[in-house]
């Protein structure tokens, strides 16, 4: 298989060893990331707002703590840019809606907290789609400018993308934080719903919103992810599986369940291609890979899978009432067209519907568990998206083969393994709730034996 390689990336993990020996800084490494805004920024557009006095001074002070033996965290003095959803002291927070223009908080979301806290550096807030879910903002992939860099996540994955920073935050309801990755050949993780803190995070779908993080490299996503778990933990839930201040041993899975869904009439041959050869690749490592094709409990799962699964937006929905049909009636066209019609979809349901909606998603995370326990099976294997990113910019892409593990509620990675022509896509692998640090260990295999 030809693998993806990204000559932009800047992975913080990588430079941890020369901070410690004093071969170089933070601020040098900083300074490295600004000279890719610099280069960049003009055509990609990751941005709504950027630091740099205050980014500076707090990577000068991650140099000292590293001089003096003392560093906060394994992220101490990482650039981290905040998706412009979550609250951050000192910037605006304004949901690409013109509605909040210039808004601030004051606060830190607890995710920025907990950054904060670990010595990372916080460099700038993201361009997002519309308040997550909306219409798009400015930013263009970095690898084509008439190409959509994904959302709702646009900035985090475009600015990890083109070398602007290590890591970006990113949330993703059903398909904002894998979906850019992929597009922007990026690593992508979203945990298990609830893992990590979302106050201060503006909501969609109580149920449904997880914080994600994009990053360079898959310990640069998971040094990230784990600081924001251990530094501030998740209400009602603890602590993310897993976390810690190393990257979890790489383990070589025996099964991988393999899903096709409806996203395989998507895919352009170049994409099937792609994904087969991966496949054949895992095949050839000892890796047996079980489908549809030969396993009916894996032919009735995609069944019951794609009978209910639409009813993911309708929860999505149903949750967004409050506070957006508030913001209809304050703002009315102010607010877009999208956001009226999925307010318009929940006045048209009923409590039942709701109810009877929770209930279908509580089988199928059931049937999803009893079948990787049935069939001995690490994890689920798929595409990240229906391919490299699309041209245009009105439509942030399909996210067919992403919104399952988004309406399950469990974790899954988007690794930048594959492409076509010159353009990045993502490798999926969805795990079990609450055993993220497994699941990472197997994609920590994937990547170590394929990249």
């Amino acid at each position: 298989m030809k693998a993806w390689r990204n000559p932009r990336i800047v992975s913080f993990s990588r430079a941890l060893a020369d901070f410690k020996s004093g071969k170089q800084t933070p601020r040098d490494f900083l300074e490295r990331c600004i000279a890719n805004v610099e280069k960049h920024e003009s055509r990609v557009k990751a941005f709504v707002t950027l630091d740099l006095k205050a980014a500076r001074k707090a990577a000068d002070e991650s140099g000292r703590r590293y001089k003096a033996g003392t560093p906060l965290s394994p992220i101490d003095g990482c650039p981290v840019g905040i998706k412009d959803i979550m609250a951050t002291a000192g910037m605006p927070t304004q949901m690409n809606s013109p509605a909040f223009k210039g808004w601030q908080s004051g606060q830190d979301a607890a995710c920025v907290h907990a950054l904060r806290r670990g010595g990372a550096v916080i460099f700038g807030k993201t361009v997002t789609t519309e308040f997550a879910i909306g219409f798009s903002g400015p930013t263009t992939n970095p690898f084509d400018p008439k190409r959509t860099p994904g959302g709702s996540s646009s900035g985090s994955a475009a600015g990890v993308g083109s070398g602007m920073m290590p890591v970006g935050l990113g949330t993703q309801t059903q398909g904002s934080t894998l979906r850019p990755a992929s597009y922007c050949g990026a690593v992508g993780f979203k945990p298990t719903i609830g893992a990590l803190n979302t106050a201060g995070i503006h909501p969609l779908s109580a149920t449904c919103d997880h914080l994600g993080v994009i990053g360079a490299t898959l310990d640069d996503v998971w040094l990230t992810a784990s600081q924001i778990s251990l530094g501030v933990g998740s209400p009602g839930y603890g602590f993310l599986n897993g976390a810690s201040a190393t990257l979890p041993a790489a383990v070589q899975p025996g099964k991988l369940i393999r899903l096709y869904t409806r996203g395989w009439t998507e895919i352009d041959s170049n994409t099937e291609e792609g994904f087969e050869d991966v496949m054949q690749a895992l095949a050839a490592a000892g890796v047996e890979i079980v489908s549809k094709e030969n396993d009916p409990r894996v032919a009735a799962f995609e069944d019951a899978l794609e009978r209910d699964v639409d009813g993911a937006l309708d929860i999505v929905a149903y949750e967004m009432k409050w506070p957006f049909a508030d913001y209809i009636a304050r703002y009315g066209n102010v607010i877009g067209k999208r956001i009226h019609g999925l307010i318009d979809r929940a006045n048209k349901m009923t409590p039942a519907d709701y109810a009877g909606l929770l209930e279908k998603r509580r089988a199928i995370r059931r049937h999803c568990r009893e079948l990787a326990a049935s069939v001995g099976a690490d994890s689920y294997v798929t595409l990240a998206s229906s391919g490299p990113a699309i041209v245009g910019f009105e439509y942030s892409g399909s996210r067919t083969f992403i919104v399952y593990g988004s309406w399950l509620g469990f974790p899954a990675f988007s690794l930048p393994l594959m492409q076509s022509d010159g353009l990045p896509f993502g490798l999926q692998l969805l795990g079990v709730d609450h055993r993220d640090g497994n699941l990472c260990s197997t994609a920590h295999w994937v990547m170590r034996e394929f990249s």
